[in-house]
């Protein structure tokens, strides 16, 4: 088993990194071909799943 700080680092860089990515997709998509409102249905999703994400990040590193 990790300990506590491991893991809240590991989490912390792993958790960044899909913010990163998705967020950057979702900029991608929105100013390319599909344009604001081609992009704004993955924006809502995107941000949901990253607001799990955080939570998810939160109750497995923080909350314990």
């Amino acid at each position: 088993m990790i300990g506590k700080k491991l893991n809240l680092l590991l989490g912390l860089i792993a958790t960044l990194g899909l913010v990163s990515f998705i967020t950057g997709l979702a900029y991608s998509i929105s100013t390319g071909f599909a344009g604001f409102w081609g992009g704004l249905p993955f924006w809502i999703i995107s941000l949901t799943v990253l607001a799990a994400a955080v939570y998810d990040f939160y109750e497995e590193t923080l909350k314990k």
